[in-house]
């Protein structure tokens, strides 16, 4: 009988039509309009071949606040948002602690000595593309994430990766954890001694880091023979340098500019590799982005655009003060926990233990806020469903409210306030608003099945794990509120704006 069910199993998966391997590629800080501000720059096979050849879903927007790199790769491979997969930012709080969003006491480093590998993806609630693959496979396939950041290889590597791989500038080496495996393979150790004195200091700081992603990537594309075993694998890449060097030298900075350059060829290169190790047409390949970034206060103020900055996180001790100003009878309780991505969390225990009016507390805090004249809006984060905002803005700020984890009191800036360094001629920038700047991102499909063209049509990035889902005839991941892109017929050559 089981020889029988085998059988079975073998030929159902021998009809179903799936691509060879998927490949996904987020690159950390890519504004949508990057892709046409360096359009002149690009050569013809890298990021301009998947323009030319695929299908971009050009409004393709962040649903949900704050835009940053965590909750970015989360939500692209959960298909979801804040509220549910759980992943509240790169930092965030849990029962009054400050969290960091892959960090796991449970779990050792596996290539190093120091903490660095001591990270899983316990703290994500959904399962991802990589999950459901493996699912539908009855896990014969293999799923494999690859970044610099630890937190952009492991949350779209998902639950039931192989692996995740990730680089420890101390150790200036690619690691894991023990969550994955308990040793690393002897292709991992090969890369690292090869490639240890390739770049001289942190390759998060220089356009070499976006080399050695590709790098990494391709030696795990040839190593664990992804989309080369007769089922269909996944190979989650993300690009971190883009992003390191934009906060510190800004968008229009000439490092900023190299960085899309090397990240140019090292797409044409990659997809030469897959055309010819997978095959032309056989794999399936989306580009997108966490999050997008603002232009500079800085640089604005100097064309008379209207700009601000605002160092949120020197709030915190302000904020403790001046509510101990206000309620002496805390007896010297602190009645802020902290302060993360314009969320301010209040120390409810404390609060209670003072015996204070919990809602009077944040009325207070909140009244405070509303001072500051860098703040548009300050919303009850519990009751924003019935903020007097625009819809598309209240939605985001619900979709990104997680009971929790997400704090009490959510602070909206003025448009082109930056959250980052105050610094006279400061010439960086940062992300995590609802604006456009932040949460207009790329969305190309490219490869197996995917027809020429683009579209309009508003999407949003909880659509990308839905879209890739249903292109896999799998199962949408099990909290994604995503829904498929309707594509047009591959025979279709002409761009569909429906």
């Amino acid at each position: 009988m089981l020889v029988a069910m085998a059988a079975t199993v073998m030929a159902t998966a021998a009809i179903v039509e799936r691509p060879k391997l998927v490949v996904g590629l987020v690159v950390d800080q890519m504004r949508w309009d990057y892709l046409y501000y360096y359009r002149p720059m690009f050569g013809d096979d890298g990021v301009n071949r998947l323009l030319d050849e695929g299908y971009s879903m050009e409004d393709t927007k962040i649903n949900y606040v704050p835009t940053v790199t965590a909750i970015g790769h989360a939500s692209v491979y959960t298909g979801s948002v804040p509220a549910f997969h759980g992943i509240l930012g790169n930092n965030f709080y849990v029962d009054n602690r400050e969290v960091y969003c892959c960090e796991d006491s449970t779990v050792r480093s596996v290539g190093s000595d120091n903490k660095a590998g001591k990270m899983s993806p316990h703290f994500l609630q959904a399962s991802t593309i990589g999950d459901e693959l493996q699912l539908a496979t009855d896990f014969r396939s293999r799923v494999v994430g690859v970044a610099l950041k630890d937190r952009a290889a492991i949350l779209p590597a998902g639950h039931a990766a192989d692996a995740a791989y990730w680089y420890d500038t101390k150790a200036r080496a690619f690691i894991t954890s023990s969550f994955y495996m308990e040793q690393l393979p002897k292709w991992v150790e090969d890369f690292n001694r090869q490639h240890r004195n390739d770049i001289d200091g942190s390759p998060l700081m220089k356009p070499e880091g976006v080399t050695l992603t590709f790098q990494m990537a391709e030696a795990a594309l040839r190593n664990m023979e992804l989309g080369q075993r007769g089922e269909t694998d996944l190979l989650a890449i993300s690009v971190s340098s883009t992003d390191a060097i934009a906060h510190e030298y800004g968008l229009r900075d000439s490092l900023t500019q190299a960085s899309y350059m090397e990240l140019d060829r090292q797409v044409a290169h990659f997809l030469k590799l897959l055309d010819r190790t997978i095959g032309k047409g056989q794999y399936l390949l989306f580009l997108t982005a966490d999050h997008g970034g603002a232009h500079g206060y800085n640089y604005l103020a100097e064309h008379r655009i209207p700009s601000g900055v605002w160092q949120s996180w020197t709030d915190r001790q302000k904020l403790s003060d001046y509510m101990a100003s206000q309620y002496p009878q805390a007896g010297g309780r602190n009645l802020v926990v902290g302060e993360n991505m314009s969320r301010i969390y209040l120390h409810h225990e404390n609060i209670r233990e003072a015996g204070l009016d919990f809602q009077e507390v944040k009325h207070t805090m909140m009244e405070y806020l509303r001072k500051d004249e860098r703040f548009q809006h300050v919303i009850d984060f519990e009751q924003a469903a019935t903020a007097p905002l625009p819809q598309h803005v209240r939605e985001k700020i619900c979709n990104g409210y997680h009971p929790d984890r997400a704090g009490d009191i959510y602070i909206i800036p003025r448009p082109q306030v930056v959250i980052t360094k105050d610094l006279p001629g400061f010439r960086g920038t940062s992300h995590g608003l609802w604006n456009p700047y932040d949460a207009h991102i790329p969305f190309v499909l490219f490869g197996w099945n995917i027809p020429h063209g683009a579209t309009t049509q508003p999407t949003t990035i909880n659509d990308i794990a839905a879209t890739v889902c249903h292109l896999l005839h799998i199962e949408a991941p099990n909290a994604c509120l995503g829904r498929a892109v309707e594509l047009p017929l591959p025979s279709t050559g002409n761009m569909n704006n429906k």
